[in-house]
């Protein structure tokens, strides 16, 4: 990490009490969700909350979270009575009474910028409430911290500028992945930037392992909509090299072939609002097309996705988040890649059972899943390894959250004496 700030690995601080009793902490949680079909933006949001409660409760502090995020889905909600939401939009942006006030409300901001959303690919306005939500929390002098995420592309000369400031002038900068961090470093090197992983590691779940042991091999497919909706549609906008769907459907032909084989079609994104970027609308076609294959229902929530696929004795994934809940579950998985966030993350944890964007042949696709569904234990003692990395990974953000809320009782201390 040439060039990058250090922060220190997390020890332990000492508790802080006020009066007897564990001080509060206002935590803002901006671009996390409560609701988001997409239930790895949910896993960021439960992630995160762990790892902040964790610290929070080590320094004798009682965290209180709000989420702040734009209405972003019509799932049931998360974490109902357990954390405050603001909604986010242009009159919340632009009343002084709006989201200036919300974010001065709050000791600290955490910043996850929905997984991947902080670069310029969404478009302008995306690109615009991002930028400006952070500038209006440093404005505001209200600690910033921009979680483990994956950061950029920046491609045009005004992005790159305005993001550079809003990276230097953030409290500290987590990278999920070596070239986020490395990009974050040449576009901004005045930011106190660090590697360490998705915060999804860590979402709690159920372990359901024990049903492994049946007399079939139970294989989970998630096939993404949106990826399916790619290809038929002939958009492919991430540049697979190969027919997504022509492989989704050759890849289940051969699984249902198999008589050791029960086969499980697990989504993991679903929206009632848009049809070509729901995996449980895809489901139930595929498995009107192969009625061997169970069709899993809809989730409520992340940890149940999660627990769920640690039942299965092997995933291949279209979902990111649906292959860091099978790794970290103990589930062999060949992640199907559609950007540089896989090959980021899993590169970083030395695992190279992730399907390439390169392959053009669906038929050679199918044959690099089958390698490693017939090396499971091969890819289950690398996925053991790569969790060490990542709690050491995750080290390093326990103590950025350590600075962040010291530097929040500093500043709220300092307000009351003023």
């Amino acid at each position: 990490m040439k060039g990058a700030a250090q922060i220190d690995p997390y020890q332990a601080p000492e508790p802080v009490h006020v009066g007897g009793a564990a001080a509060p902490v206002r935590v803002g949680l901006l671009w996390h969700s409560v609701s988001s079909g997409n239930l790895g933006v949910g896993a960021l949001t439960i992630g995160n909350i762990t790892l902040a409660r964790q610290v929070a409760t080590e320094m004798g502090l009682t965290p209180q979270f709000t989420v702040m995020s734009m209405r972003d889905g019509d799932a049931p909600p998360l974490l109902r009575g357990e954390v405050d939401t603001y909604v986010i939009d242009s009159k919340a942006m632009l009343t002084p009474g709006g989201f200036w006030k919300a974010v001065g409300s709050v000791d600290c901001v955490l910043d996850i910028g929905a997984g991947d959303s902080f670069a310029d690919i969404y478009g302008p306005k995306r690109f615009g409430f991002m930028w400006l939500t952070k500038m209006m929390a440093i404005a505001r002098k209200v600690p910033l911290v921009l979680s483990p995420q994956t950061i950029g592309p920046f491609t045009g000369k005004v992005y790159r500028a305005l993001a550079s400031v809003a990276m230097g002038r953030s409290t500290a900068v987590l990278a999920r992945d070596q070239q986020s961090l490395d990009f974050t470093l040449a576009l901004a090197p005045q930011a106190k930037a660090a590697l360490s992983v998705d915060v999804a590691f860590v979402l709690p779940f159920e372990d359901r392992s024990t049903e492994r042991r049946g007399p079939k091999l139970r294989i989970g497919v998630n096939a993404s909509g949106l990826l399916f909706h790619q290809a038929e549609t002939g958009t492919n906008r991430f540049g697979l090299g190969y027919d997504y769907a022509r492989f989704t459907r050759d890849l289940l032909t051969r699984l249902c072939a198999r008589d050791d084989v029960e086969v499980h079609l697990v989504p993991h994104a679903t929206s009632n609002g848009d049809p070509t970027d729901d995996d449980g609308r895809l489901a139930d076609r595929l498995v009107a097309e192969f009625p061997k294959a169970v069709r899993v229902p809809n989730f409520t929530g992340p940890s149940e996705a999660k627990s769920y696929i640690s039942s299965l004795d092997f995933l291949v994934a279209g979902r990111m988040h649906a292959c860091i809940g099978a790794f970290s579950s103990g589930t062999p998985v060949v992640p199907v890649a559609y950007s540089r966030k896989f090959s980021g993350l899993f590169g970083l944890l030395d695992y190279d059972h992730v399907l390439p964007m390169t392959i053009t042949d669906p038929a050679a696709a199918v044959d690099f899943v089958f390698q490693g569904l017939s090396k499971r234990t091969t890819l289950s003692d690398d996925a053991a390894q790569g969790m060490k990395k990542v709690q050491s990974l995750l080290d390093v953000y326990r103590s950025a959250l350590k600075d962040v809320f010291m530097q929040a009782l500093r500043n709220r201390g300092a307000k009351s004496q003023a």
